[in-house]
């Protein structure tokens, strides 16, 4: 069997002081000075002399839709917050008759290597429609602003900004309604706030598990409580391999790029916490903010060795809560979400709503 389960567009940047690897390469634009690259993260993007930034990798934006033709899931597009500016895309399954049932949330963190593509994307998506479909949830997919324009530190406060703003639609324990000045009503009306999920994939998993640190010692409105976790073959690495990974010419390996690049003046380096959850000045994984979680692995992912790691870590952790991992043997890094048509990744979508619905 190939599963198996075990429980327990260019921008501009107005100042880069941040990048450190900085080397000048000719630009095909040879008559504007302006148009010089100045730095550049292959496959990703480059940045210009004029602070524009060309992202190179990434799937194309889509709108989003009154009723998805294939899942017949409806979708908008709103404003979190204006400053900083973050976004999101709202989901609402189709519902077969009016009902006053709750439905739980997701709040959805993208992947594409803190520099790389959107909620707004055709993949992410597709995945969203997929998942809000099988789950019967209300899901929020957020823009956080990428790096570099931002830098990776304000990523992950642009996230725990937006779980506070979906939770902020919650009731207040003495049963009054939290008043927010933007609220979203299908947050609002279909909303279980009992039933919150945090969740994301490959970087979007890694910011998941910081909001989830995070809520293990911050209080969010209204008392709203993280329900669980959903973390798809989630980015973590540092400096010395585990398992099976490389041993030698590791400053080649994508995932040892990214981080370094985009944070250069990340203390610890790769073995930040944010980034390395066992690293030796990590928090305990016992302070995971929710009651369940959900890890997912893919065997020729180069982060599968992490991933197991930190399922097993967070078991052995005393966190009171119950851990699932959901490995996929013969899979590539994200194949739910880049090979979204195949047995395998229609299998793992089911899993993920089977999870949602507990």
């Amino acid at each position: 069997m190939p599963y198996y389960t075990s429980s327990s567009q260019s921008k501009h940047i107005s100042e880069l002081p941040f990048f450190t690897l900085n080397t000048s390469f000719p630009s095909l634009n040879m008559g504007s000075i302006d148009k010089e690259v100045v730095s550049e993260l292959p496959p990703f993007f480059r940045v210009y002399k004029d602070g524009t930034v060309e992202r190179t990798r990434g799937s194309p934006i889509v709108p989003p839709s009154a009723e998805d033709p294939e899942t017949g899931v409806s979708s908008k597009d709103i404003t979190i917050s204006e400053d900083p500016r973050i976004l999101a895309r709202v989901y609402l399954p189709k519902l077969s008759e009016p009902t006053t049932q709750k439905l739980p949330i997701l709040v959805y963190y993208h992947g594409g290597g803190f520099c790389i593509e959107s909620a707004f994307s055709l993949v992410e998506t597709r995945l969203m429609n997929s998942l809000v479909s099988e789950a019967k949830i209300v899901a929020i997919s957020i823009e956080y602003r990428l790096a570099p324009e931002n830098p990776i530190p304000g990523i992950y406060e642009d996230c725990w900004s937006a779980l506070q703003w979906v939770a902020s639609h919650s009731v207040a324990e003495d049963g009054s309604c939290i008043k927010s000045l933007n609220q979203e009503p299908w947050l609002s009306t279909f909303g279980n706030f009992e039933k919150a999920f945090v969740g994301g994939d490959s970087s979007g998993g890694n910011v998941a598990h910081n909001i989830l640190m995070r809520a293990g010692k911050e209080s969010l409105p209204g008392g709203v409580k993280i329900y669980g976790g959903l973390l798809t073959h989630p980015y973590f690495w540092g400096s010395k391999p585990v398992g099976s990974e490389p041993t030698e010419n590791r400053d080649k390996i994508p995932s040892d790029q990214v981080w370094r690049f985009l944070y250069p003046t990340a203390p610890g380096g790769l073995d930040n916490p944010m980034m390395n959850f066992c690293a030796p000045d990590a928090p305990s994984l016992a302070q995971l903010g929710c009651s369940r979680l959900l890890v997912s692995a893919a065997e020729k992912d180069e982060l599968w060795n992490r991933c197991v790691l930190y399922y097993n870590m967070v078991k052995e952790s005393g966190w009171p809560g119950e851990v699932e991992l959901v490995a996929v043997e013969g899979e590539e890094h994200a194949f739910h979400i880049l090979n979204y048509e195949s047995e395998n990744a229609k299998k793992m979508i089911k899993r993920l709503a089977s999870f949602l619905l507990k």
